[in-house]
């Protein structure tokens, strides 16, 4: 047994997830609509710009995390973004199911 070989049969069986193929749907809709392609894309750049400076140890102000917020909520109103970040949320949720599996399946190297 390969196991590069069958890494590649999950990564094809990802692609071909109704998960995926929902994430991929609500792109293309978002993608439609300016207004909300760009609300999107502001966001996610924030959302990183926040996560970034948190990994540095900067702590977001509570100004900046209510704007957030209330960007997220604005965000939640429309119902192709919703579908997106409900489809990315199950994705989220099998990747770490799988890797649950995986790094399960090797527990027993470390039991001494």
């Amino acid at each position: 047994m390969n196991i590069y070989d069958k890494a590649h049969e999950l990564a094809s069986a990802l692609k071909e997830s109704k998960e995926v193929i929902e994430i991929t749907e609500a792109v293309k809709l978002i993608d439609l609509d300016q207004s909300s392609k760009e609300m999107l894309d502001n966001f996610r750049a924030k959302q990183n710009e926040m996560q970034q400076r948190m990994m540095s140890g900067q702590m977001p102000e509570q100004e900046e995390m209510e704007k957030m917020e209330k960007q997220f909520e604005l965000l939640s109103q429309n119902p192709n973004i919703v579908r997106l970040f409900d489809a990315e949320r199950r994705l989220s949720v099998i990747i770490q199911d799988v890797n649950k599996i995986i790094t399960d399946s090797l527990q027993h190297l470390y039991n001494v």
